[in-house]
């Protein structure tokens, strides 16, 4: 057992994991060699790919950090947290509005054994933590934690960050995010990022081979496709565009080319 009560032997160690994968490549320490091995050949194929992998974690805090200060937003629920990377995001929404409550998901054994630093709120906000999978929406929208900790009477921020590219077609991925937000009222957003090939698509190519080899297989998508998810919502500015280009900071843009980018983002409101 690990010291949080959660048993250790249900990872597996001996085959690598999306999420540790991105854990090793920014810098991160909860991952084991497999995890390692992959990230290595990855990068092999596509030197480009630790760039991308900071950009798309900029773009998940800039959105949130937008979605706190500007829209006004104090609930959020993010599916398919990963593994927990400081700052995470309730630590920028409380940042702004010490107040703000959020609700992880995700269902990876490793997530929910390190999941204290996902729950260490302030006094005045809560986070909790639900382990459910993305593919299964009357779950998560049914849990208890969702409804102890978000009043869906008020809007609500769904975040849905660097996953949706492992929901295969018979899955139907924005069915899933059409599902997620059907329970939010009026108000709400939803914020998401999406891989694609559209700008390296011989170099992404090698690395979604590299994944499916591991067992992971993705569906990369085009902008048309990306633009998908938002049917019926209000996009903010400036629409659905690379991560690196959906309002910069200046914190780490600078210098970064399209093609070592293959995630569209965006943010959009519900009507």
């Amino acid at each position: 057992m690990r010291d949080n009560g959660w048993p250790a032997d249900r990872i597996d160690t001996e085959n690598a994991h999306s999420a540790r994968i991105y854990d090793y490549i920014l810098g991160g320490k909860d991952y084991y060699p497999a995890d390692q091995a992959a990230g290595d050949a990855m990068s092999r194929e596509w030197p480009a790919l630790p760039i991308h992998m900071r950009a798309n974690r900029d773009f998940m805090n800039r959105a949130v950090r937008y979605l706190a200060e500007e829209a006004g937003i104090r609930q959020f629920l993010d599916i398919g947290t990963g593994i927990p990377t400081s700052p995470n995001l309730h630590e920028i929404a409380q940042e702004v509005a010490p107040e703000s409550r959020v609700v992880y998901v995700d269902n990876d054994p490793i997530v929910l054994t390190l999941s204290q630093g996902l729950l260490a709120s302030t006094p005045q906000g809560m986070t909790s933590y639900i382990e459910a999978d993305m593919l299964d929406p009357a779950t998560i929208l049914g849990a208890p934690e969702l409804r102890e900790t978000l009043d869906l009477g008020q809007p609500v921020a769904l975040t849905v960050i660097a996953i949706v590219h492992f929901v295969l077609d018979e899955d139907d991925a924005p069915g899933i995010v059409r599902r997620l937000l059907e329970p939010l009222p009026s108000g709400s957003y939803l914020a998401m990022s999406i891989g694609t090939a559209d700008f390296a698509p011989d170099d992404v190519g090698r690395v979604a081979r590299e994944y499916a080899a591991r067992n992971m297989p993705m569906r990369l998508r085009t902008r048309a496709e990306a633009e998908r998810f938002f049917d019926g919502l209000d996009l903010v500015e400036p629409g659905v565009t690379q991560v690196h280009k959906w309002r910069p900071d200046g914190k780490g843009e600078q210098g970064i080319r399209d093609e070592d980018i293959a995630m569209y983002g965006a943010v959009a409101r519900k009507p």
